[in-house]
């Protein structure tokens, strides 16, 4: 898929959804712009989440949401919310969670009227718990966010064939996308039993062994300043409560890339990541769908999590 820019709204569903939406969501100002730079509209917004729907929603059914709010667009004060709204349809499912210090209570992804309203409170992106709602400490996938120190996406490119390699290895199935900005995200889906903290160890012991192999391009360093141009593989997104942006959704960013799932083929460093934005997010659904049997494939962890336990 070549790089584009706008190339008008996206088209509304058949039997556009928009139109049956509830009155009581109370959407308005549906002019407003979000994406100043490129033009789009709240209105787009909502025609997009409703186009995508059927393949977004497999990624939020059930899960907890934590919502990234830009009330005024892109380039106006922007918000990370993990407390459901006020002015929400007041039967949107929730679930309250337990932290050390607080107790939130957490929109509950899976209905489309949940998605529209919030995109109606300027909710630009959507983040997604690895777990489901009734299991918060069970993840259902392994998540790596390949974050280039260079800002270049070639680095990210690159490093995720590293790791499809590595998990080639474990005879552990991958899927990719990008994340909407500079990095990808690599994703296992695994069946339900491992906790939140034996997936987060998994990931970060394959991360080391990958920081070892190659050493002058990886690195699973936190600290910024240390990392110098070396690629972070960041695995804290498999710890408990933490979140990644979901698939299919728009990023707030200029040019209104979607993180949009890729095949294989695809992850190469001479991709333009902004080439799946709003406007031709169309003709990526049009395609068929790379990760169309994501959750057919779940594969058990635990052979792999003895593997990589003996590499330390």
């Amino acid at each position: 898929m070549s790089p584009r820019g706008r190339s008008g709204p996206p088209a509304a569903p058949p039997g556009d959804a928009l139109a049956a939406l509830p009155a009581r969501l109370g959407i308005t100002h549906p002019e407003r712009v979000y994406w100043p730079d490129d033009g789009w509209t709240k209105l787009d917004l909502l025609r997009h989440d409703a186009l995508v729907w059927p393949r977004l929603e497999p990624f939020l059914r059930d899960r907890l949401l934590s919502l990234e709010r830009c009330p005024d667009g892109v380039g106006s004060p922007c918000f990370y919310q993990k407390e459901r709204p006020a002015g929400l349809p007041p039967d949107t499912p929730t679930r309250e969670i337990e932290h050390e210090s607080s107790r939130i209570r957490y929109v509950v992804g899976g209905r489309l009227e949940t998605q529209l309203a919030l995109a109606g409170m300027g909710c630009l992106a959507i983040h997604v718990w690895g777990s489901r709602a009734a299991h918060p400490r069970k993840p259902d996938w392994v998540c790596f966010d390949l974050d280039p120190a260079s800002g270049g996406f070639a680095d990210a490119a690159r490093a995720a064939l590293r790791v499809k390699d590595a998990l080639d290895a474990l005879e552990l199935r991958s899927f990719a996308k990008t994340s909407g900005g500079r990095g990808m995200h690599v994703f296992v889906p695994i069946e339900i039993g491992p906790d939140a903290d034996e997936v987060k160890d998994f990931a970060l012991g394959l991360s080391r062994h990958l920081a070892r192999a190659y050493r002058d391009e990886l690195t699973v360093e936190a600290r910024i300043a240390a990392r110098g141009e070396r690629l972070y593989l960041d695995c804290m997104r498999n710890g408990f409560a933490q979140t990644v942006v979901a698939p299919w959704s728009p990023r707030a960013r200029p040019k209104a890339p979607v993180s949009t799932p890729l095949e294989w083929s695809e992850v190469r460093p001479d991709l333009d990541p902004t080439s799946f934005n709003l406007g031709t997010i169309g003709e990526r659904l049009a395609m068929p769908d790379p990760w169309a049997d994501f959750f057919e494939v779940r594969q058990p962890l635990d052979d792999a999590i003895r593997a990589v336990a003996a590499l330390r």
